[in-house]
């Protein structure tokens, strides 16, 4: 066989290739919206929890919150609904499609504790006055409260993995797209149970003297780097199932699907290396833990951008059904691009870096998003309706957009990161427009946070009202 016959017979696998998964009947269909359920209540609480750090400075209003440093502190519960709980919870959602039917009530275990951590997560402000810790990865609040909602929620996680891990289905060696799919999220198990592994790791390493932000810091270092692995390789597949739904053909057979799923594995492996050769609080292990996320993590990120990208490109026009889902992928990948790119002119401690994550984060949540609404009426609820499901990638990746170029803009200007109102010292009018730039992105995306969990809700509440009222 000559080169030219491999390269039409890779074109031919990569135009064949369906990368979707079928969504099943019965219990576990019923598992994965009980994950959605738990996703969308997440990211509820921390749209309330927005509104709490506005009002909690606001005049008059701020004196009837029970902490004179509640903004803070609702910053900290914001922050791990909107990225921790959110993603996670989606991860339940796709790891219960991918999985088989072994061990469900393992899953419904770790559904019940996840939700329960959760909950008490919200609570905890309100329960104690307990000082906020702005650690990277993990925020928390350090009091008995909070600390132990955490535990129990981190105690579903490790049963969602484990039980995902017993039941996760093998790839033959003639894989199609759907086992390539399942590959990605199979990897993506994987990287979640190392991330697991790294904060118990860091956790019985760490030194008795520490306490404070230093303690939780060095806590969450490694894992949190791990996870990051995680919820990418979970976007990437979730942008192979978009561009699949929205008939898009991406350039990639199933195989090198598959190896570019394992390229994005691989830097997870050296975690435990990167344990084995430096103590957790040393200096060397700060510094590969970023150096490993920046080299390894960049590695099948770019093939898969650009071969996802040709293919939304290439797509046939879009029906009014399918333009939410290809507005959402052309979103997340204009987000996640515009992270990376960002992170590559980090210098120094300024709002660049929120800026690198920030973009990376929704373009991360705007896959997720885009992939709920392809899911609604395949869990047995009412397609999201086309019009507003259409705005709202729109409103929610251009307010991020704009919201990531104005900490851009005033991080070249050298405005410090973890700081507000006249702690920023704004100097000069470019400072002060960059600044209101980016609050004025804030609250677009703020309004599109909204607009998402009213489509979903209104989607899920008409097929449980029609359940309610049909004739039986």
């Amino acid at each position: 066989m000559n080169t030219r016959s491999l390269f039409a017979d890779a074109a031919g696998a990569a135009a064949a290739a369906r990368y979707a998964l079928p969504v099943p009947a019965g219990e576990r269909r019923a598992l994965a919206a009980g994950w959605l359920w738990l996703a969308l209540a997440a990211l509820v609480g921390s749209g309330l929890f927005s509104i709490l750090l506005v009002l909690s400075r606001a005049p008059y209003v701020k004196e009837l919150f029970p902490l004179a440093d509640f903004f803070r502190v609702a910053l900290v519960v914001h922050v791990d609904l909107s990225v921790l709980v959110w993603f996670a919870a989606f991860g339940g959602i796709l790891w219960t499609l991918n999985g088989s039917t072994r061990l469900l009530a393992w899953s419904w275990a770790a559904l019940a504790l996840c939700a329960v951590g959760t909950l008490v997560l919200c609570a905890a402000p309100f329960l104690e006055a307990a000082p906020p810790v702005m650690s990277n990865y993990v925020p928390v609040l350090d009091g008995p409260v909070f600390l132990r909602g955490l535990l129990v929620f981190a105690a579903g996680c490790a049963l969602l993995v484990l039980r995902s891990m017993l039941a996760a289905p093998r790839v033959g060696t003639r894989p199609d797209g759907a086992s390539a799919l399942r590959f990605g999220l199979n990897a993506a198990l994987v990287s979640a149970a190392v991330a697991l592994i790294a904060f118990a790791w860091s956790w019985s390493a760490l030194p008795s003297t520490l306490d404070g932000k230093a303690y939780y810091e060095v806590l969450f270092w490694g894992g949190g780097h791990v996870l990051q692995f995680t919820w990418t390789l979970l976007m990437f597949a979730a942008w192979l199932w978009l561009a699949d739904a929205i008939g898009a053909r991406a350039p990639l057979s199933p195989r090198i699907a598959i190896l570019l799923f394992a390229i994005g594995l691989a830097s997870v492996f050296a975690t435990p290396v990167l344990y084995l050769a430096y103590d957790v609080v040393s200096l060397e292990h700060y510094r590969m833990q970023t150096w490993l996320m920046r080299i390894g993590g960049g590695l099948a990120i770019v093939p898969f951008l650009l071969a996802v990208a040709l293919a939304a490109a290439s797509a046939p026009r879009a029906a009014p059904s399918t333009r939410p889902l290809r507005a959402a992928l052309a979103w997340s990948l204009a987000l996640f691009a515009a992270g990376g790119l960002i992170g590559l002119a980090i210098h120094g401690s300024n709002v660049k870096i929120p800026a690198h994550y920030h973009g990376s984060i929704v373009g991360v949540t705007l896959a997720f998003m885009g992939l709920a609404f392809h899911l609604l009426p395949r869990l047995g609820y009412a397609a999201p309706e086309p019009r507003l499901a259409t705005l709202q990638p729109w409103l929610y990746g251009g307010g991020q957009l704009l919201h990531v170029l104005g900490l851009l803009w005033s991080g070249g200007y050298g405005v410090q990161r973890k700081v507000a109102g006249a702690d920023q010292v704004l100097r000069g009018f470019e400072q002060v427009a960059a600044m209101g730039l980016m609050g004025l992105g804030g609250l677009l995306a703020v309004a599109g946070g909204i607009l998402f969990v009213v489509v979903v809700l209104r989607a899920m509440a008409t097929r449980t009202w029609t359940s309610f009222t049909s004739p039986s």
